[in-house]
């Protein structure tokens, strides 16, 4: 614990990349392979399921220092974190122990980890004796693992650099082995940095997801359009189909294993050759076309599905490309070669499984007013390829560009404000908008993004002066700022009151040109609705 805790300090304290990737290095050579293994756990993302909640770790805290109540919430209040909170209301307790000496993986596998189903007054007993045991920086991280908590500035690629820089291997590799249901242990640990991978890798595991760059350039300055392999980029889910071993599995981009969500795409895949690896999106479809999104996420958020659920939101898998073939990793292969082969095995297949089709044979001009109908195909824009380019990892820019519409837009009022977490927990930063309905505002959006540091600040001052009410942590500020809001799509909604709901909205500008009167009203905003949602 000691060490892991030391290394938190040191990838927390610096912002130089080469600094975190050394320090990594140096932990993962010091360290056995079973601490090793739960750093790659955290370092790269992953979670325990929360064990204890923020708010029993304050009242613990609490009880356990006998400080007033009210200290402990203005405490969080100001720090905004509830492992923090608790871990400078215990810096008066006097360590007694040798709690930091216990190798990570026992703190987790023998102590941490049995905690969960216990009763809470045993919770309660072996936390507070582990708080004792404990220097402060050690408490600190063990609240953090507690709460679920755990975050540092590190990515996921400055892991793999790390491992990299142990093992000597490739980050390709690396990258891979990582991916799928990548469970800490001792061996699991040396299977990843071994020169050889094992006979029995799993099965299921996807490849690591390459990602396109934003074009932010003249498309004309690509050069000639038939270099590209040009697709539709499609509102979906991005997925890798597998079927190895006899065996299917659906990988969400996010590393989620969805198989169990999409029974007709499994069913579409099992005429798969065996050893195929597809990338593609699962998207809603009807004998019409796309559906919008809205209709996809029904199927994702519900714990069972139904006959009444698969006939209300049937879906597809479009294939735009072929990442394995007989068990052979074809990323290597130039695109073309790759696109090729992919309609050779989707070719005949069934209508729920199909190659995402290509755009070709116009020129830039061309392409510029097929794309600007891309909202009426409910479509996002328009996927440029290198037709040599192989399949990278992660986002490398210059071989795949994702050529976006416009976003939409509206002018909402601020209405409520709530401070963020973090090293934001002192600022309001958390935003509630609403727009006109009526004489009436009602809340259509939440956003958090898009301000500058300085913009934040200015806000936050504002919000302080002009409070109306207090709601808890919200505030209900007076209706007076105008902002233009940023979203990818619109559907209707029963979570707001306007009975909208804005896809990935964030603050393109503070309107200071326009006064709240001057906020878009309800009518102009259902005006969005993509066609036949209207009514």
């Amino acid at each position: 614990m000691h060490r892991f805790s030391q290394l938190y300090e040191v990838l927390d304290a610096t912002t130089r990349t080469n600094a975190k990737v050394e320090a990594i290095a140096a932990y993962f050579r010091a360290v056995p392979a079973e601490d090793a293994a739960w750093a790659v756990f955290f370092l790269t993302g992953q979670r325990l399921t929360r064990l204890i909640s923020g708010r029993t770790l304050r009242e613990w805290a609490l009880r356990f220092t006998g400080l007033p109540d009210w200290l402990v919430i203005d405490a969080h209040a100001a720090v905004g974190d509830s492992a923090e909170t608790t871990t400078l209301l215990l810096d008066e307790q006097e360590t007694v122990g040798e709690g930091a000496s216990l190798p990570l993986h026992r703190w987790l596998e023998e102590r941490i980890l049995p905690l969960r189903g216990q009763s809470s007054e045993h919770q309660y007993a072996e936390i507070t004796a582990w708080w004792r045991a404990l220097p402060r920086a050690e408490r600190f991280v063990l609240n953090k693992l507690l709460t679920d908590g755990f975050r540092v500035g590190v990515s996921h690629l400055l892991v793999v650099r790390a491992l990299a820089a142990v093992s000597g291997l490739p980050r390709a590799t690396l990258s891979h082995r990582l991916m799928g249901n990548w469970r800490p242990s001792a061996a699991a640990y040396r299977a990843l940095i071994a020169e050889r991978a094992s006979a029995d890798d799993d099965r299921s595991r996807p490849y690591p997801f390459f990602l396109a760059s934003p074009l932010e350039q003249a498309p004309a300055d690509l050069g000639n359009p038939e270099q590209w392999l040009i697709e539709w980029k499609w509102d979906g889910i991005r997925a890798q189909l597998i079927r190895r071993r006899g065996e299917i599995f659906l990988w969400s981009r996010g590393e989620e294993l969805i198989t169990d969500r999409f029974p007709e795409l499994v069913e579409a895949a099992a005429r798969l050759p065996d050893g195929a690896v597809l990338d593609g999106e699962v998207l809603a479809w009807d004998g019409e076309g796309v559906l919008p999104f809205g209709v996809l996420q029904t199927r994702i958020g519900r714990d069972r599905l139904t006959a009444r659920s698969l006939e209300q939101a049937p879906v597809v898998f479009l294939a735009f490309d072929l990442l394995e073939e007989g068990g052979i990793d074809l990323r290597a292969t130039p695109l073309d070669v790759r696109r090729e082969r992919l309609e050779a095995v989707v070719e005949g297949g069934s209508q729920r499984l199909s190659a995402s089709p290509r755009i070709e044979g116009l020129d830039w001009p061309d392409l510029a007013a097929l794309r600007a109908d891309a909202r009426q195909r409910r479509v996002e824009g328009m996927m440029l390829k290198r037709r040599d380019s192989v399949y990278g990892t992660g986002r490398q820019r210059g071989a795949w560009w994702k050529w976006k519409i416009d976003p939409l837009t509206v002018d909402a009022v601020l209405v409520y404000a709530q401070a963020g977490s973090g090293r934001r927990a002192n600022l309001f930063t958390d935003y509630t908008f609403a727009i006109w309905r009526g004489a009436e505002l009602v809340p259509i959006a939440k956003a958090y993004s898009g301000l500058s540091d300085r913009e934040i600040l200015a806000l936050d001052r504002w919000i302080r002066r002009h409070t109306l009410e207090r709601f808890g942590p919200v505030r209900q500020v007076a209706p007076e700022l105008v902002f233009e809001l940023a979203f990818e799509g619109i559907s209707r909604s029963a979570r707001h009151k306007s009975g909208l709901a804005l896809r990935f909205p964030r603050i393109a500008r503070w309107r200071t040109d326009k006064t709240a009167a001057e906020a878009d009203r309800l009518e102009q905003v259902m005006a969005l609705l993509p066609q036949g949602s209207q009514a």
